[in-house]
């Protein structure tokens, strides 16, 4: 009984994790128990070998059935982490995979680079992207912000390792929408402070001016629905296109990356 609930566990986790973790676990278990040879780790091996296969053959070969292809890579565009691949988090619409291109090429010339964090898994609308709430449909993606050294320079480096929850928070003067929600109760609001997995490269501080040029640049393209960012930076920033929204009490705070959406 003990190990069937270890099993559910662990199938539940790695679902909610990679969307297909939990059905290749459930195929290790059964190769094992065909498999009689005996050796350490067997289960650990059979289940690293079918995921890798299926992340990077299977799947990327499945997803465009379900309208969705992984997020291209070039020396412009590349994830903030490579969890974000290895766990299935990078897939989105054929539209948005040529947003990014062009703002890509709208940045040519400039120090800007697009790092992305969390986009959609491969398949199916409404299978839940946790801790997201909204993207399940290959139409959402987050990016991180631009961050600069203390000497100016633009970098592409991230202040956490998830690349989520070093928040860059409301100055005197600006509105504190974080102190409003939790006012209200919504005390979830800053979770992703606990997802941060640790924080690196201390040194880095916000770039304004390279963070309103990479908007700038996704504001161009016309099939950019929604742009989500803290009111506080969105006053700090000037930014006055009625696509940048504030996202609601009931999501999470966006003064640590944006969320952009078609």
């Amino acid at each position: 009984m003990i190990r069937a609930i270890g099993i559910l566990l662990l199938f539940a986790l790695l679902t909610v994790l990679t969307q297909i973790g939990g059905l290749v676990y459930l195929i290790s278990l059964l190769l094992n128990r065909t498999w009689k040879t005996r050796f350490p780790v067997k289960l650990f091996l059979t289940f690293a070998t079918l995921y890798l296969l299926s992340t990077f053959l299977f799947v990327p070969l499945l997803a465009p059935v379900f309208g969705r292809e992984k997020v291209e890579h070039t020396a412009s565009i590349r994830p903030a982490t490579y969890l974000t691949v290895l766990l299935n988090r990078n897939y989105v619409r054929p539209e948005l995979n040529r947003l990014l291109a062009q703002t890509a090429n709208a940045l040519e010339g400039t120090p800007i680079a697009i790092r992305y964090l969390d986009a959609n898994f491969p398949f199916l609308d409404r299978f839940p992207l946790a801790p997201h709430l909204s993207h399940h449909d290959g139409r959402k993606i987050d990016l991180s912000f631009v961050y600069e050294t203390e000497a100016g320079q633009i970098t592409d480096r991230r202040k956490s390792v998830s690349g989520y929850g070093i928040f860059t928070g409301p100055e005197q003067g600006e509105p504190d929408q974080p102190a409003t929600c939790r006012e209200q109760g919504h005390r979830w609001y800053g979770s992703a402070r606990y997802l941060t997995l640790g924080r690196i490269n201390r040194d880095l501080h916000f770039s304004e001016k390279g963070t309103r040029q990479l908007i700038d640049a996704l504001l161009k393209n016309r099939q950019l629905g929604k742009l989500f960012i803290e009111p506080h930076l969105k006053q700090r920033l000037g930014l006055t296109d009625p696509r940048v929204r504030y996202q609601g009490c009931w999501s999470v705070r966006h003064d640590d990356h944006l969320h952009l959406q078609l």
